[in-house]
């Protein structure tokens, strides 16, 4: 009974593991995904003069994300969520130093 009762404490822990893992966010992946073809190696093919390098304020990055803007799309939170966004902003600020 004991084995059994490991076993099956042992998958629940593998369970919400695994679960939890799943739900932080990567932002490298979504910046991938969403921006890195307007946004190559934080640069700026729609207006070059604007990069993301060296960008260090997350609020800033997260208001460009949410209201676009200069060629910019606008991306709402059901398209990416608020806790996606501050992903990508962390990312950004740790990626693209100048």
């Amino acid at each position: 009974m004991k084995k059994i009762s490991a076993v099956v404490a042992l998958i629940a822990v593998a369970a919400f593991s695994a679960t939890a893992f799943a739900a932080v966010p990567n932002g490298e992946a979504i910046f991938k995904e969403k921006c890195a073809a307007c946004h190559p190696d934080g640069g700026n093919i729609i207006n070059p003069k604007e990069t993301l390098k060296g960008l260090k304020n997350t609020k800033i990055i997260l208001a460009k994300i949410r209201a676009g803007g200069n060629g910019m799309t606008k991306f709402d939170a059901k398209t990416v969520s608020d806790a996606d966004a501050k992903a990508v902003a962390e990312y950004i600020i740790k990626t693209f130093k100048k």
